[in-house]
This record gives structure tokens, sequence and C-alpha cells, in this order.
């Protein structure tokens, strides 16, 4: 009986040595998207950081006056700041362009009032980053966020729009994210 008990311990060291083997042999395969190994391929030597900044974020179109222009502002800011750290790029490598749209959803709604109780908010966005040396594009792809916001009651009459805003500016703040996470991992893997 006590040779059972040897083998089953002797079963899990073994399984245990295994996985701990396959963890150190994997370990190197994988480095950090944002640390200071540079990205000869793309970019001529230049770290992440470095090559993030570079990219020029042009205008976002949008017809003036409309909701949609304020959330472009918001998405060109929330992307030169996530790009650049909030500064300014010395040179221009690449060039981002983007178009985006918006819709609403009215989710829930109240059966005595017919009015939304709860909404969702949607923003796509399609993207295109040319390199400038080349003319080329080198990254072209879409992007989307949906986030819900509710309405406290009739009685206050600014809480839809508040609640508006604040859902167009997480959208925008997802769709910045996107974009940042995409082309920095272009600009390491260079896909």
């Amino acid at each position: 009986m006590w040779w059972r008990e040897r083998d089953a311990m002797r079963g899990k060291l073994v399984r245990i040595l295994m996985v701990m083997s396959l963890a150190a042999a994997t370990g190197g395969c994988f480095q950090p998207l944002y640390g200071d190994r540079s990205v000869a391929t793309q970019t001529g030597g230049a770290d992440v950081k470095e090559a993030l900044a570079s990219v020029d974020i042009q205008q976002i179109p949008a017809a003036g006056g409309t909701p949609e222009s304020r959330i472009a502002v918001e998405l060109r800011n929330n992307l030169l700041f996530s790009l650049t750290g909030g500064g300014s790029p010395n040179y221009a490598s690449h060039r981002l362009s983007i178009r985006i749209s918006s819709s609403r959803l009215s989710v829930i709604v109240d059966v005595n009032t017919a009015r939304p109780d709860f909404e969702n908010y949607g923003l796509n966005a399609i993207y295109e980053l040319v390199d400038l040396k080349t003319g080329k594009v080198v990254v072209k792809g879409t992007t989307f966020s949906r986030v819900s916001y509710d309405i406290p009651g009739q009685q206050q009459r600014f809480a839809r729009a508040r609640g508006l805003r604040d859902a167009e500016n997480r959208a925008a703040q997802v769709l910045s994210d996107n974009i940042r996470n995409r082309l920095a991992s272009f600009f390491v893997a260079g896909t």
C-alpha cells in the first residue's frame, strides 16, 4: 500500500516539473509591448514609444456643430495623448486617418411615459495608417465601442444629456485604446 502513495507522489512531482519546464521554455518567447527593445523591422531601430509618437493624427472629419464633431475632437485628443504622452512629435513617419459614425439605441422604455430609461451608445471607427516614405497603407482596420447609460427619472431634465455625453466620452476612450493597441502591435510585429 505504501508504494501506491509513493507512486502517486512521484507522478504529481513529475507533472509539476513538466509544467515548470514548459513555463521556463516559453517564458523567453514573450516580450513586453512597451519595453525598451528596439523595433528595427518597422522603424529603423526606434522603440515602440518613439514609433507611436511619430504618428501624425489627421483631423477626424465630422460636420460642424453636430455631436459627432465633439466626439471627433475627443477621440483625436485621446489618441494624441496616448501616442505622444502629451508632447509633440519631432518628426512624422506615419499618418493616421480616421472616420467615425455613431448610433443610439433605446433598450428599456418606460411603458407609462414611452420615454427611454436605458440606452446604448455605439461608436464605430475606420482607420488607416499610411507610411509617409512609401505612401502605402500599412494598417487598415475597423473598431467599435458599445457603452450603455441610464436615465435616472423623468424629473431630472439634464440627466439624459449628461449621461449621453459621458457615454460618448467613454466610447471615444475605448476606440482610442483599441487603435493605439493595434498600432503598437504593428510596430512590434509588423502585421
